[in-house]
């Protein structure tokens, strides 16, 4: 019976019935509200996060170039300090030569001297009792009188021509101990330009630590893998394989993201791609260009051995360079360095991709300083050469420079320009 009044009433009374669902609704529709206005604040966190990145990158290519054209400033300016250096050196080299000539005649002239040197003191003490010391017809005396006379005049030559040997290397280590100096003050403007630019490019490196792009990771692990190929052919074809498979794997993740709408990952993953078919960009020569002298000199020195002289190990397929001591290796042209370690018996190798299917290579480093993956602007510095004293008979150190167009070595010498 109290159940049934209730019942009615609730029938009867105006919104009985709807209280409970009202007041269900409403929490429901307020949270509904905050989860929509947190979703869309969200969405502008991740746009503005993403423009910021996007904006800090471009921020940050530009601050790199920025300061690769420092570095090229500053190589310029380290170039014409060794070239003062490397223009005392030739000079100490010279004059060390001529003195080392000079006492070679010297040493001779003693040495054949020396035989008759009892003869002329003999001579000299005692004339006549060395002419009358053994009886002879006169005319055998007269001969033996013109016979010395010649002689005398032989030996007065010769004696001469030993003074001449001798003041030569006089002269010589006289002129070495004037340059001596000269060559402290080149070599101490040079390590203070060095100095300068091994700052920069310390900081440029501590930079590259903190933002290690996945793109040099995988560079330095290609070339790990072709440091491990026998000859350098195999090594670029190696790189070249691994370049490939790079650019298809990220053309398959970008399709991938487009299909599953995934956009940023998309562009992402198409950057890598384009990145990996066109590993320098622009680069220094384009495909199908000619020799025109379009690769900077990497070192201030002078050409020692050209395309095709005579080596060790066949005819020359590159160029020899001497350079100043210490001196410091640029870039020949804009490009990425796809290989940057020890290789077999060139020692420690950087192989530079100028764009168009050509890849210069350097060896006879003391340092690198280049890095797989890393992109460089012409007159970039790539590391340094050993030290070398002027004047020394020591082999001196020659830095090895290779073209190569689709692995195979062209003569380099058309493609560089003259040394200025």
């Amino acid at each position: 019976m109290a159940a049934r009044v209730l019942a009615v009433l609730a029938v009867l009374t105006p919104g009985a019935g709807l209280g409970r669902s009202s007041l269900d609704s409403g929490p429901r529709e307020s949270e509904t509200k905050r989860e929509l206005r947190d979703a869309e604040r969200l969405s502008a966190e991740q746009l503005a996060a993403r423009k910021n990145a996007a904006d800090r990158a471009v921020r940050a290519a530009a601050e790199a170039l920025r300061l690769a054209h420092e570095r090229v400033e500053a190589a310029a300016k380290l170039r014409v300090a060794e070239s003062a250096t490397a223009n005392v050196a030739a000079r100490i080299d010279a004059l060390a030569q001529r003195r080392r000539d000079a006492e070679q005649r010297v040493q001779e002239r003693a040495k054949a001297l020396q035989p008759l040197l009892p003869l002329i003191e003999r001579l000299s003490l005692y004339p006549a009792e060395t002419l009358l010391a053994v009886p002879a017809p006169p005319e055998m005396a007269l001969r033996g009188v013109l016979v010395l006379q010649g002689l005398s005049r032989q030996l007065e030559i010769e004696t001469e021509a030993l003074r001449r040997d001798q003041a030569e290397v006089d002269t010589a280590t006289a002129a070495l101990r004037q340059e001596a100096p000269r060559l402290t003050a080149a070599e101490a403007v040079q390590k203070r330009e060095a100095h300068a630019l091994d700052q920069a490019m310390a900081a440029a490196r501590a930079e590259q630590t903190t933002a290690q792009s996945q793109e040099i990771v995988a560079a330095s692990q290609a070339a790990s893998a072709a440091a491990r190929m026998e000859t350098l052919r195999s090594a670029l074809t190696a790189l070249e394989s691994q370049r490939r498979a790079d650019e298809a794997k990220a053309r398959d993740e970008a399709s991938a993201a487009e299909r599953a709408k995934r956009a940023v990952e998309a562009k992402a993953a198409r950057q890598r791609e384009a990145s990996a078919a066109h590993p320098t960009g622009a680069g220094t020569i384009a495909s199908g260009a000619g020799p025109r002298g379009q690769l900077q000199p990497p070192v201030i020195g002078v050409v020692v051995k050209g395309w095709g002289d005579p080596t060790d190990g066949g005819p020359a397929t590159g160029v020899f360079y001497h350079a100043p001591p210490g001196a410091h290796v640029i870039s020949p042209c804009g490009g990425r360095v796809v290989f940057a370690e020890g290789f077999r018996s060139y020692g420690l190798l950087a192989i530079i991709d100028c764009g168009g299917g050509y890849h210069v290579v350097l060896s006879g480093f003391e340092r690198l300083d280049a890095k797989p993956g890393q992109n460089l602007v012409a007159g970039e510095p790539v590391g340094t050469m050993p030290a070398w004293e002027p004047g020394s008979t020591a082999r001196r150190p020659a830095l090895y420079v290779e073209l190569r167009h689709d692995g195979t070595p062209i003569n380099p010498a058309p493609w560089l320009r003259q040394s200025s």
